[in-house]
């Protein structure tokens, strides 16, 4: 499970590189193989799963019916959009420049870890999220339910 917030640099090329305290875990989870595709639900966001939790969520999204127009648009979003990258041996991997556009990632991005993947956010977005607080409409029976 990953969780945690990292400040990651993006060089020239696109490169970034995973922080070391997950390194290992990649390792042994996926053999340094993760898939980076846009998070259908928020801008400014994208979204790296390892490959075989890629796999387990690619597969739902493909068995949606495609009649409908909001599940096309999560296959294009999710699926259609996936590049498969590997970390090279200094942690590193390139994201691809229309993700990097659409994320509107410069020289500094936000990684979040969240559970079974990550989310990556261009430093603005993410502290623009931050500074949101969840509004008491929009919290669900769910989370109420939580006891901190």
């Amino acid at each position: 499970m990953f969780y945690g917030e990292s400040t990651v640099a993006i060089d020239d090329k696109g490169r970034l590189a995973i922080p070391t305290s997950y390194r290992e875990q990649l390792s042994a989870l996926c053999a340094n193989c993760l898939v980076v595709t846009y998070n259908p639900f928020e801008r400014e966001c994208l979204w790296l799963f390892p490959r075989p939790e890629w796999e387990r969520m690619r597969d739902q999204v493909m068995q949606l019916t495609s009649f409908n127009a909001a599940h096309r648009d999560l296959q294009r979003k999710l699926v259609g959009a996936a590049a498969h990258v590997e970390l090279d041996g200094n942690g590193r991997f390139v994201l691809p420049h229309t993700a990097r556009q659409v994320a509107a990632l410069q020289k500094q991005g936000v990684l979040l870890g969240i559970g079974s993947r990550f989310e990556l956010w261009s430093e603005s977005a993410q502290r623009a999220r931050l500074e949101q607080p969840i509004d008491d409409k929009d919290i669900s029976d769910d989370m109420r339910q939580l006891r901190f």
